[in-house]
């Protein structure tokens, strides 16, 4: 049996619900990715083009500091890697994340959630930042039941 690490950014607690679910149903390690800064309601106004978040998506070399380390990262064979789709992509924390770890032959699997856009791109911008991993196609999870993300979690068979 395969170990699972749940690792998360939630902006708005959104994700961080589906995340704690996706935990539950593989009996998976649970860590929140959370950034040295944390981000405020203006921080997080998409409709601002001079906000951070619209600033660091904007900069695809931004890569902000994330405040806390996870000391086994070698101990897991299956990352399931949670994030809300901003600008179409991951926020570029989960970016930070993927660099600060060696996840050469970990298999990586990205789940969203997003209030109107999917997830067609977000391997491509994530795979520079692990280039090594094995990446699997993510899982747009928004308004799922208990029941939806347990059959799909099932579906991988980890």
């Amino acid at each position: 049996m395969k170990k699972v690490l749940v690792a998360y950014f939630s902006a708005s607690g959104v994700t961080k619900n589906v995340a704690s679910k996706i935990a539950k149903f593989t009996n998976g390690d649970l860590f929140e990715i959370v950034p040295e800064k944390p981000y405020t309601a203006e921080d997080l106004d998409w409709r601002n083009s001079n906000s951070r978040s619209s600033l660091e998506m904007k900069d695809k070399s931004s890569r902000p500091l994330i405040k806390s380390k996870l000391d086994n990262i070698h101990y897991y064979d299956v990352i399931f890697l949670g994030f809300p789709i901003w600008w179409y992509q991951a926020p570029t924390i989960i970016n930070t994340f993927l660099e600060s770890y060696n996840f050469d032959d970990k298999i990586i699997v990205p789940f969203a959630t997003s209030g109107l856009t999917g997830m067609e791109n977000v391997n491509k911008y994530l795979n520079v930042s692990a280039p090594k991993a094995i990446f699997m196609q993510g899982f747009l999870l928004n308004h799922k039941t208990d029941k939806d993300i347990k059959e799909l979690v099932d579906l991988l068979k980890f």
